[in-house]
């Protein structure tokens, strides 16, 4: 018996032995496996928070509307420009940028229907290209940043209360400086003696040509030279006030008018069959046959508007901080071939005033 006890004691013993054998080794392996959790723990988290970081994880995408009134070299030349600008950045269309393009036509119930539309839908960002585009977004899109560009004068359109230090969430890109227009008259004055007439083809619906008419008025008066408008409510109007001027002015002129600037093609050959001096506000359209103005690339222009674009998506910027951009490389800019069409003599004074012959005499 007492042998029999004396085993099972022992037998108790080593399982007790055993058992805190065990319980030590996984302790110890609870310890190695805490440690091994806090280290894993940490390293766990590390990813998740680096993703929360700007270099780590997806990059962010943007997605950005664009509501352009009607299609003409100015306004697209404006729209590449902002693209451009945005893909220089960073942003790229396809990559990660998503462009929702819409085009109205010249037509205002398109243009109020695209408005809409933009509004119902999530955009980082609005551009809203050209003054009746603007107007309507503006009106539409209250929580969304909009840029304008290709507007002539955002104040007296309303939508902006200051060019400085715009209040709500519009601001962007004039496409017009004052100064243009007064250096343009005073170039007709000064080298075309004949002239005592200018004759205004212009869309009175369209508020920037109303203003940048109003200013070639009053400049032109200072000259004691007249003004007469031919207005048109469309582009298929644009060739018949043309020729309704033939005989009255002794030169055209055209404003930013969208209207105007679509059908330009039928002023050219008006201006050009009976030896009529043409001038307007925009290189695009001198490009194509008018004999000078004082402008700017518009792809310069649209890319400025760009350049507020990344201010606002990429660094945080909100549109009531950005003042409204204005043109700042004026130039005059002539078509010579142009001038041989509208029986201009082109003299070495007209040459004289272009401060950047290369790029801005066309041949």
């Amino acid at each position: 018996m007492r042998r029999a006890g004396y085993l099972l004691l022992i037998g108790l013993l080593a399982v007790m032995l055993a058992a805190c054998g065990q319980g030590k080794n996984d302790n110890a392996g609870g310890n190695a496996g805490g440690n091994s959790n806090a280290s894993g723990g940490t390293n766990a988290e590390q990813p998740a928070g680096n993703a929360e970081q700007p270099d780590g994880g997806a990059e962010q995408s943007f997605r950005i509307a664009i509501s352009q009134y009607v299609e003409h070299p100015s306004l697209d030349a404006t729209r590449e420009g902002f693209i451009a600008a945005l893909k220089d950045a960073g942003l790229e269309e396809g990559v990660n940028l998503t462009i929702d393009y819409n085009n109205a036509q010249a037509d205002s119930t398109n243009n109020l229907s695209i408005a809409q539309k933009i509004a119902a839908d999530k955009n980082d960002l609005v551009l809203a290209i050209a003054t009746p585009s603007a107007q309507s977004v503006a009106q539409m899109v209250k929580d969304t940043p909009v840029l304008f560009a290709a507007v002539t004068d955002p104040l007296a359109a309303k939508l902006v209360d200051s060019m400085e230090a715009p209040s709500g969430n519009v601001t962007g890109a004039s496409d017009t400086n004052p100064a243009a227009v007064q250096q343009l008259m005073d170039f007709i004055a000064e080298h075309f003696p004949d002239v005592k007439t200018v004759g205004i083809i212009i869309n009175e619906g369209e508020t920037n040509a109303v203003v940048m008419a109003e200013n070639a008025e009053q400049q032109l008066a200072k000259h004691g030279i007249q003004a007469v408008r031919a207005a048109v409510a469309n582009t298929s109007e644009v060739k018949q006030a043309a020729e309704s001027l033939v005989g009255r002015a002794d030169a055209f002129f055209i404003t930013l008018d969208n209207t105007v600037v679509s059908g330009v093609d039928a002023v050219i050959q008006v201006a050009n069959e009976n030896d009529i001096p043409f001038f307007s506000s925009d290189r695009d359209t001198v490009e194509r046959g008018a004999f000078a103005t004082v402008g700017f690339k518009y792809f310069d222009h649209g890319y400025q508007a760009g350049q507020m674009a990344v201010e606002i998506l990429k660094n945080g910027k909100k549109p009531s901080e950005l003042a409204v951009t204005l043109p700042d490389k004026l130039d005059f800019i002539l078509n010579l071939k142009a001038a041989a069409e509208q029986g201009i003599d082109v003299t070495d004074e007209m040459k004289a005033v272009v401060q950047d012959p290369e790029n801005n005499i066309i041949e």
